[in-house]
């Protein structure tokens, strides 16, 4: 099986492989399947539970339904999932171990809910995930580790939430990730070591916060940012040296609508 991303338009193209002959299960009302239930298709269908698919299913779309929360468990039957859709399903809590036994799973599309609670070991068993988006939600802390168990992680949406502080250890485990998005939250501080376990970050946005001090230690451990916007966040001035430790390696700045007083850029 080969996987196609674009990852701009936060879509993905599944081009499989021959269908499974003679898999088990049959495609759950009211929901469409296609390629021998490879492909569940349960698209605003008025769904207010989790359906049990086959094992050979790779794609689960479950948007625009009215769920509540994933509960342990939940896809135990589904171990094949490469995609799993869930924007607009009025999800408010990721229970402990809610993916369990997804060691397939590549992409978790959870945007636009009202999640406001992600409880310990929720991601458990997620060691093949590469993306993940969760923008447009409640969610207002990050307990320690809660992303370790995603080794392979790429991409990570956190933008238009409520968080308001990042600590050391939110990332431990997740070395690979590239991509962090987090504007539009309401960060007023990154503490120091907060952003150690991800020193490889490409692309960091945190346009639309409430900074209102350039986060110098908290950046100092990043090595080859390419993209940093810090526009619309209540700074004043950016330190000497702030870039010291990527700027070489610096594309793109945005540092629109803060009213500047002082810029000193300094890249390396």
């Amino acid at each position: 099986m080969r996987c196609v991303s674009w990852l701009l338009l936060g879509t993905c193209l599944l081009v499989l492989g021959p269908a499974v002959q003679g898999a088990p299960g049959q495609c759950p009302s009211p929901c469409h399947c296609h390629g021998d239930l490879q492909h569940v298709i349960c698209d605003n269908v008025g769904l207010k539970k989790i359906p049990q698919v086959s094992e050979v299913t790779r794609l689960l779309n479950l948007q625009r339904n009215n769920l509540g929360s994933i509960l342990t468990g939940a896809f135990g039957e589904s171990k094949g999932l490469i995609s799993l859709h869930m924007q607009h399903c009025h999800l408010r809590e990721i229970g402990s171990q809610a993916f369990k036994g997804l060691k397939k799973l590549i992409y978790l599309y959870l945007s636009n809910n009202d999640i406001n609670s992600i409880k310990p070991g929720a991601f458990e068993d997620l060691t093949e995930l590469t993306y993940l988006y969760l923008d447009g939600n409640q969610i207002s802390d990050l307990a320690k580790g809660i992303f370790s168990p995603m080794i392979n992680l790429f991409i990570l949406q956190l933008n238009d939430n409520k968080l308001r502080e990042l600590r050391p250890g939110t990332f431990a485990g997740a070395t690979d990730l590239r991509w962090l998005h987090m504007s539009g939250n309401e960060l007023t501080t990154l503490h120091p070591g907060s952003l150690d376990d991800v020193e490889n970050l490409a692309i960091l946005h945190l346009e639309r916060n409430k900074l209102s001090t350039y986060p110098i230690v908290a950046m100092s451990k990043l090595r080859v940012v390419e993209e940093l916007t810090l526009g619309k966040n209540p700074m004043r001035t950016i330190p000497d040296f702030a870039f010291q430790s990527f700027g070489r390696y610096m594309e793109n700045l945005y540092l629109d609508n803060m009213g500047l007083e002082k810029v000193s850029l300094w890249f390396y």
